[in-house]
């Protein structure tokens, strides 16, 4: 086989390229798990939050392949991560699969019944499907960045030491808060974005106030990790260019190494100012209701929280806090030579017709979702 890039580059490139799809999955799926979480308030009325749902109806669905993307590149390109992630975070893991249970159900039962009360069940249904995967997503960021209790023995065996009850840490929580709000924020805007009357003017106030608390909630988690959480250095290991495994590298804990990446990589500053200038501007846009420049000014805010919690843990991508040598990197969590270059050749053929498609379904389906409008469409609308 013919290799375009040597090893060490692709492990670097299968670093961006999954980056690329948490992004993706952030910014996309996050807004319609932001909408599920705001239904209940700013959706007053039946035909309210049929708007509410109606805005995203068209795409929630296409926007989850950012999800399972993401999932099968890293079960693809780091099958340590995979694996180790399952046996450390199972519970959480579940958590978020049966709370997801709620979307496709409660998008296509909600309306089977004019029942109020049963609506009612399954738009508080939507909200938990919303609110707990982007709770959980958070809290699992925050314990990366404190690193996991797991090691591996000299056959490569996994094993977990922590539990489900020490994920739930004052900092992992502070991290799942940030997410929620961050992801209220952005789903907050998209509804200014596609609605009017009455939901919009709501989703503006529910927008100012999340984007306001997030803002604090993300500075904070991020002078606390600066100031009060040791980081981990790789002190040595084989070559990048080689295949070796994870405990065959010495790693040592240091304080206030997270912001080593700052001084050795000036521009990656930018992704916490990115964080929180796209927040604030994105709020002054949607005060002055141009909610196009503030959707845009709220998925950079996405985008750059997600790329600050990267940066911060490059090169590790699931640190251990028990056994630091065990801490998987993207230099040794990787699959194959081979496998990462016949993925690479995947991803360029395959990502820009996701794109294209995502890009082809918003133009087609775009406009103001009104009352009259799901009024109208009540047969074939959710």
């Amino acid at each position: 086989m013919i290799y375009v890039f040597d090893y060490e580059t692709l492990k670097l490139i299968w670093w961006l390229f999954v980056g690329v799809l948490l992004v993706g999955f952030a910014v996309m799926d996050g807004m319609d798990l932001g909408v599920g979480t705001l239904l209940p308030f700013v959706g007053k009325t039946d035909d309210e939050r049929r708007v509410v749902l109606n805005s995203v109806g068209p795409h929630w669905e296409g926007n989850q392949v950012w999800f399972i993307t993401a999932g099968g590149a890293t079960f693809a390109a780091w099958p340590l991560v995979y694996a180790t992630a399952f046996s450390g975070f199972y519970v959480v893991l579940i958590l978020t699969l049966f709370a997801l249970f709620f979307r496709p159900v409660g998008f296509d039962y909600r309306s089977k019944m004019p029942d109020r009360r049963w609506r009612n069940a399954w738009d508080w249904g939507i909200f938990v499907g919303g609110i707990v995967p982007v709770l959980v997503f958070g809290v699992a960021f925050g314990n990366l960045l404190q690193g996991v209790p797991f090691h591996f023995d000299s056959d490569l065996r996994v094993f977990y030491t922590g539990s489900f009850v020490d994920l739930l840490n004052p900092f992992g929580l502070l991290a799942g808060v940030v997410s929620v709000l961050m992801l209220t924020m952005h789903g907050a805007i998209y509804l200014q974005l596609r609605t009017d009357g009455a939901v919009q003017d709501r989703a503006e106030r529910a927008a100012r106030i999340a984007g306001i608390l997030f803002i604090a909630a993300f500075a904070a988690g991020g002078i606390w990790l600066a100031t009060g959480i040791q980081g981990y250095t790789i002190a040595s290991m084989p070559p990048a260019n080689s295949s070796f495994v994870p405990i065959a590298k010495a790693v040592t804990r240091v304080r206030y190494d997270w912001l080593q990446d700052r001084a050795l990589y000036p521009l990656t500053v930018l992704a916490p100012a990115m964080g929180i200038g796209g927040a604030a501007l994105a709020l002054i846009a949607s005060a002055r209701r141009s909610a196009v420049v503030a959707f845009v000014l709220s998925s950079l805010a996405v985008a750059g929280v997600v790329l600050t919690a990267g940066f911060a843990l490059f090169p590790f991508v699931m640190p251990s806090s028990s056994d630091p040598k065990s801490s998987l990197t993207v230099w040794d969590s990787v699959s194959s030579h081979r496998t990462l270059q016949i993925m690479f050749w995947a991803v360029l053929i395959f990502l820009p017709l996701v794109v294209a498609y995502t890009a082809w379904a918003y133009r087609m389906m775009r406009g103001t979702i009104t009352e009259k409008h799901v009024r109208e469409g009540r047969r074939v609308l959710y």
